[in-house]
């Protein structure tokens, strides 16, 4: 009886025989089916998708590039049948208007005139609705409520308020016996930018009040009470940990406010059309007069001047803010 040697056994570390490998099974057509799947997903998703898509593109994105378009042309509503190509003319015509310095001046009154009231006013009614007490619901609900109605509506409330004949505003102060005749506050070039700047600061205090109110929640109560605990008053605790607890949130609020005050012609041309004398007219409402005229090309050009502005203001704004947050 012969025995195998070790030398001449197969390799392994037992000494036994290896095992063949065995074979890896062959794909199956789950995972062709889940490609599959995965794909008529998407196609679904993509058609639902589709009508908005359209939509937008069709109802914003379209219009936009043919306003911009316009502002190369001498077009004219009244006169479609020869509509040149004028370059750079519109924007020239534009910002060597006479006007232009008066509505530009005007643009920049508006813009911080309101913003700055509005921050502030909203800010202190987003610390007080943040404080418990009976009915915060309800005065809430009667805080918010200007932020749901039109802007256009707005304006034409104040300008019946502001009405020099038989205006609420002129009767309280005389009753008040702050003026002794009534005031023509739409009419009086030196009034006029007061009054319209009054009726945007009512309407856009909410927006702060409620961007504001949001970021306040966040706030933690603990840090409160331990800062409370440690000495710090109110004032302390505010500015020490309740807005660079909420910076960013303050950030944005101002630089989306700006946004929209810059192009917010509503509550003006419906209390004063621009007038009287230009005394109340921005950029915007500007840009709707020389629409009513006709005058889309020049009309086109102030709107792209508006974006490049904006474009400006942002780039600029954001890189302070990012600096100032490092």
């Amino acid at each position: 009886m012969t025995s195998t040697s070790a030398t001449e056994r197969p390799a392994g570390s037992s000494g036994r025989a290896a095992r063949p490998a065995r074979p890896q099974p062959a794909p199956t057509g789950a995972g062709r089916r889940r490609t599959t799947f995965r794909a008529r997903h998407a196609l679904t998703i993509l058609a639902f998708l589709a009508p908005a898509i359209v939509f937008v593109c069709w109802f914003t994105y379209l219009p936009m590039l043919q306003g911009a378009r316009m502002a190369f042309l001498d077009y004219n509503l009244w006169d479609l049948t020869s509509t040149p190509f004028v370059g750079f003319d519109n924007f020239v015509k534009v910002l060597s208007d006479p006007v232009f310095p008066t509505v530009a001046g005007n643009t920049v009154l508006w813009v911080i005139g309101s913003l700055v009231p509005q921050f502030v006013i909203g800010f202190l009614i987003a610390l007080a609705l943040r404080q418990r007490f009976r009915f915060r619901g309800v005065y809430q609900a009667l805080v918010f409520f200007p932020w749901a109605v039109s802007g256009f509506l707005i304006g034409m409330l104040f300008r019946w308020m502001f009405n020099a004949e038989f205006g609420v505003i002129n009767d309280l102060l005389m009753k008040a016996h702050l003026i002794s005749a009534p005031l023509p506050w739409l009419a009086d070039p030196k009034l006029a930018m007061f009054a319209v700047i009054v009726a945007n600061i009512w309407y856009g205090v909410t927006f702060f009040a409620i961007m504001i109110l949001a970021a306040l929640q966040s706030v933690p109560d603990e840090v409160l009470e331990a800062a409370s605990l440690d000495g710090a008053g109110k004032a302390r605790q505010l500015f020490s940990i309740v807005i660079p607890y909420i910076s960013t949130t303050l950030f944005l609020t101002v630089l989306l406010r700006v946004i929209w005050i810059f192009n917010f012609p509503d509550i003006i041309w419906a209390m004063t059309g621009g007038g009287p004398a230009n005394r109340t007219h921005i950029i915007t409402t500007w840009m709707i007069n020389f629409t009513q005229q006709g005058n889309y090309g020049t009309a086109s050009a102030i709107g792209l001047i508006v974006v490049a502005v904006l474009f400006v203001f942002c780039a600029f704004y954001l890189f302070a803010m990012r600096k100032a947050s490092r």
